[in-house]
């Protein structure tokens, strides 16, 4: 049977032109790229975040400092600076953040294939490593107006289309500035504004290339490329953003080179900010106090700013003069009689190092501890004319030495205090008891741990600037306690008092008593007037004092003050080594007058209050007598009563500053 008989032979099949196929197969992934992107839009965009509020801002609530007078002294927390209009800003401002961060962002909608496809195979074969993202500047704007940082395949398709929504209802122009005023710059500065105040001091409109790429430069880590806190890794990266700012002819070579050659001055706070040790020290109080705000807050400090400029240029002087000694830190803080720190310094240099010295480091007081000892010993019956003898003694093991390895003889106790004799106050600590001192300092306001060991009498006792401020303040308010504190209050933006330090405030009770405090003042007025105080001496002022200095040079000190007010000053190192023979009458001594120079005729200083007291005739030491041979009285080694002559209770007088 012929083929036929079924139907003949079958029709040959039509092929297509390479035109059909081409249409054919447009169509056919046309289709199913609908039905991807039909897929992709209902599974993600289910849940997109609401749009509606692209202009609002979400921060951390911020805290604003101001000193006694109501002016600023710092800002912690979130900073933001109003928008600032792209086209108010130099050309190469944006060129630098388009030149690092998106080199095709004029050229794409919103996302580019070809640079997610490059991040997809890096992070398949680099398991475990950094991955990379691949964003557009759309895409990270998308994500950082509506999206968390969750790194999750969700996330990156929902940040995709949202980037495409903001590609369709905004201009290129529009969106690189969104992105310029949102973006985290670190440091809590949001913007390219406030980026540039933070950094540089300076309005973003007069940024210079190199500071311009050095901000463009730490979008790849805030934290990892700071220019303070990891200057040459910034500088690397602003190096790469300057040669690509090159190869988009963004800028010139000549004009990179020149940017090269120009050093960039980093800013390590705002330049509207002062204090910053005193800012920390009372931040992270703020908490304990009212707990973690939830909105703006005031805080209403001690501080008085034009007093803490003073202080902190006589550190820095005070520092840089005697470099050569040895001399590589200082710290300053000064309270008033109702222990209001009105300034407090540090550190020579916040920007150097954050390490707070006022408070947080412990040093040897030296012979400014002395005047513990004393006290003890007026309140136990002697007074300044009293006579010792500056003599060798031995109190167990211990033998101590005087600063100058001599010995005068016959002197009074007034003398004995001004020219800082080691073995008399040794000798004296050890008569009226190592406890009975430890009291007294306790009384005074020393909290650090005392021990007890005879050395203790010459300081060998670890004291911080604003516990030895605090502890000589009842010697200058006539006599009563003096808790050094910095906030008087904290408040809402919107005005509501959260603390008050005047609410529930009790009286301060009376420590020093007559006329131990009239003695001692009459002891330490000679400090400054004949003995090793005297470059601390203020023409025209009642000043008193004490220098410290311990045996090793480690640490010296002056702690001085006048009628309701006191300063102490330490000098010294931070590794602890030993200075070149620096004394307490010495460079301590030169910053407190420097300081008090310029704060005594703003706080209309008085007389140190209490007037004076005639002591009797020059007497022997009766206690001495009868120890002459060495022989230790008995002292109950657990006492804490505070020795005879506390005087009761009683209402500390308001100063008037």
């Amino acid at each position: 049977m012929a083929n036929g008989a079924f139907g003949g032979n079958k029709p040959a099949k039509t092929q297509r032109t390479p035109l059909q196929a081409l249409l054919y197969w447009t169509t056919v992934l046309g289709v199913w790229g609908l039905i991807f992107v039909v897929t992709f839009f209902a599974v993600f965009a289910r849940d997109l975040p609401d749009t509606s509020k692209l202009y609002d801002v979400t921060r951390q609530p911020s805290i604003n400092y101001l000193d006694r007078s109501g002016a600023l002294l710092a800002v912690r927390g979130s900073q933001y600076a109003p928008p600032v209009d792209i086209d108010a800003l130099p050309e190469y401002v944006p060129a630098a953040f388009v030149a690092i961060e998106d080199r095709q962002f004029y050229h794409h909608f919103g996302f580019n294939p070809w640079g997610i496809a490059r991040s997809l195979i890096w992070n398949i074969t680099h398991d475990g490593g950094p991955q990379r993202g691949g964003s557009t500047i759309t895409q990270q704007l998308a994500r950082n107006l509506f999206l968390s940082p969750a790194q999750n395949y969700k996330r990156k398709a929902q940040e995709l289309i949202l980037a495409v929504w903001l590609e369709l209802k905004f201009s290129k122009k529009q969106i690189l500035a969104l992105y310029m005023n949102r973006v985290y710059f670190g440091a809590g500065a949001y913007g390219i504004e406030a980026a540039s105040q933070r950094y540089f001091n300076k309005p973003a409109k007069d940024l210079t290339i190199g500071e311009a790429a050095l901000l463009a430069g730490m979008m790849k880590g805030p934290a990892r490329y700071s220019p303070v806190s990891a200057s040459e890794r910034a500088a690397r990266r602003a190096t790469v953003v300057l040669d690509e700012m090159v190869r988009l002819k963004a800028i010139t070579p000549e004009q990179r080179d020149e940017a090269f050659k120009t050093p960039v001055q980093v800013s390590a706070t705002l330049a509207n900010q002062r204090a910053q040790y005193f800012t920390d020290y009372v931040d992270a109080q703020v908490r304990s106090l009212v707990g973690e705000p939830t909105e703006d807050l005031v805080v209403e400090t001690t501080l008085d700013l034009p007093i803490q400029v003073a202080a902190e240029r006589a550190v820095q002087l005070g520092v840089e003069g005697h470099l050569k000694q040895g001399v590589q830190q200082a710290a300053l803080v000064a309270i008033d009689g109702e222990g209001r720190i009105r300034a407090y310094v540090g550190g020579e240099d916040y920007g150097q190092s954050q390490f707070d010295r006022a408070t947080s480091a412990r040093r040897q007081a030296g012979s400014a501890f002395k005047p513990f000892v004393y006290l003890t010993a007026m309140d136990q019956g002697r007074n300044p004319s009293v006579m010792v003898v500056d003599e060798p003694v031995k109190i167990g093991n211990w033998e101590p030495r005087n600063y100058t390895n001599t010995f005068l003889g016959p002197m009074t106790l007034q003398t004995a205090l001004a020219q800082s004799i080691n073995t008399v106050a040794a000798r004296l600590a050890n008569e009226v008891g190592t406890s009975n001192v430890a009291a007294t300092a306790r009384r005074l306001g020393i909290t650090s741990k005392i021990q007890l060991d005879p050395s203790m009498a010459l300081g060998a006792v670890e004291v911080s600037p604003l516990e030895m401020a605090q502890a000589y303040a009842p010697f200058a308010n006539g006599g009563f306690l003096a808790k050094g504190y910095g906030i008087e209050r904290i408040r809402t933006a919107s005005g509501k008092v959260l603390y008050d330090h005047s609410v529930d405030k009790q009286p301060r009770p009376s420590v020093i008593g007559s006329p131990s405090l009239q003695y001692m003042n009459q002891m330490m007025r000679q400090v400054v007037n004949g003995g090793t105080g005297g470059r601390a001496k203020v023409a025209g002022y009642d000043i008193a004092g004490k220098t410290g200095t311990t045996s090793d040079y480690k640490d010296a000190w002056f702690v001085g003050y006048t009628g309701g007010f006191v300063a102490a000053v330490w000098t010294g190192k931070d590794d602890n080594t030993a200075m070149k023979r620096v004394s307490g009458g010495g460079p301590p001594a030169e910053i407190w007058k420097v300081f008090m120079s310029s704060a005594l005729p703003r706080l209309k200083a008085t007389p140190i209050p209490g007037g004076t007291a005639e002591p009797p005739p020059p007497t022997e030491d009766p206690i001495g007598d009868i120890l002459g041979d060495g022989e230790t009285p008995t002292a109950d080694p657990g006492a804490t009563a505070p020795p005879a002559g506390t005087p009761p209770a009683q209402t500390a007088p308001e100063l008037p500053y």
